[in-house]
Order: C-alpha cells, then structure tokens, then sequence
C-alpha cells in the first residue's frame, strides 16, 4: 500500500524505492502489485492526478527493479465518481468496491447508483418496554455512561420505547428507522425511541435503514444475529 494523501496506511512514495528493494529480498514473499486508500480516514477524493501519480509509481518500479505488477489497486468505493465521469485508469486494473455495491451508493457524497439497491440490508430489534414517560431528565446532570454530555429536547410527555439493541451492537447513529418514530439515544445495551404515533407494544419489532457505520458495527458484532434472506424481491 501507498500513501497518496488519506494519511491511513501505506509507504510514502518517495520511500516506496528502498521498501520494493527490502521486499524483492525475501525469499518467501512475491510482490504482486501496489494499491492505494481514498476517503477512509482523511476523506481525501481520489482523482486524476492521483491515479496518474500512482500509475507512475508503478511503472517505475517496474523499471527499476525488472519485475511485472499484475495489480495496481485504485482505491475503494470512493472511486466510483472518478470512474464512472470517464477518468483514465491508467496502471490501474484494480477498485475493492464494498459499501457501493452492498448499500447503493457512491461513498464521497451518498448519492444513490442507478441499477443497484440501497435496501439490501435492514436491521431489526425487538419493542422490549413502552411507557409514558417526561421526556426530560429529572436531576443534576453529569456525564453519561460514555463521557458525554446529554442534550435533551422538551417534548413533554412522550410514549418511550425501550428496544434490546445498544451502542455494543451497532452505531446507532447510523440507523435511520423505517417507521415514523425518532432516535432518542441508547446505552450499551438499549436503544431509547420516541415511539410518537406508532403504537408500539411490547414484542413489536423496528426495523432500519443501516448506513456504512451500522452496517459494519452490527455485521461484527457477536451479539447481533444475521439472517440472509433469498429470492425475487
């Protein structure tokens, strides 16, 4: 890997040289090719001047040390805008598409691509207490339970439901609900809604729409179960 600007991982270019060298050098490893990362830690697009830079750098090492590249990887998802507006691949043969291709969408701005769902995956948890409750805490405010400072909106007396998903098993900011019900917030282990006018009971079940951070919390999550689903929609 090579860093081309996202500052997540990679060797530097102009340390790129010495690294190939120390590589070629052991026995029990081949070098296939180089890749680079966009838009994951920094945000950093990629983009023409990049994928030249890069196309560059493996030519050089070709040239340089008498070897064949057969991969020279891109980027990821991120890369979706530059290639579908005609950027010129160059050395590149090579994009490691994930959350485009599972949730829909082009990862620098979330706009939907045409052809592809952004409903493939849905998260459920189970309704497990609703009452009536004041929608603001009553006491001395301190820290909550994960460092933060709560902010509550006065809504007065709101139907709360409790659902048995917390912060230990998905980002919950990343859900977006299917019902007309809000995020109120959660703890480890529960997620607090305002249930509004959906009248939910207990055993009910919620379902969201999972963005990038959802879909990757709960996936690997022990405590979440998957259940993959088959057939026409």
């Amino acid at each position: 890997m090579v860093e081309m600007g996202d500052r997540r991982e990679g060797v530097l270019p102009e340390q790129l040289h010495d690294k190939v060298e120390k590589i070629l050098a052991l026995s029990n490893i081949e070098l296939i090719g180089i890749g680079a990362n966009f838009a994951c830690f920094g945000g950093i697009k990629p983009n023409q001047e990049k994928m030249n830079h890069l196309s560059l750098l493996a030519d050089t090492i070709e040239l340089q040390f008498n070897v064949e590249l057969s991969v020279v990887s891109g980027g990821n998802s991120a890369n979706f805008i530059w290639f579908q507006e005609g950027g010129r691949p160059g050395r590149v043969n090579n994009v490691r598409l994930g959350e485009s291709i599972f949730l829909g969408v082009e990862t620098l701005y979330r706009h939907p691509i045409k052809g592809l769902y952004q409903d493939a995956f849905k998260i459920v948890a189970e309704v497990i207490e609703v009452k009536q409750k004041p929608s603001l805490p009553n006491g001395e405010m301190a820290l909550n339970a994960f460092g933060e400072t709560p902010h509550f909106e006065d809504r007065g007396t709101i139907p709360r439901a409790i659902l048995g998903l917390g912060r230990e098993d998905v980002a919950i900011d990343g859900l977006t609900p299917q019902i007309d019900v809000d995020i109120l917030g959660g703890s480890s282990d529960h997620m607090i809604l305002d249930a509004k006018q959906s009248a939910l009971v207990v055993g009910d079940r919620v379902a969201f729409s999972p963005n990038y951070s959802a879909l990757l919390s709960a996936m690997t999550s022990p405590f979440v179960g998957k259940k993959f689903i088959e057939g026409e929609r």
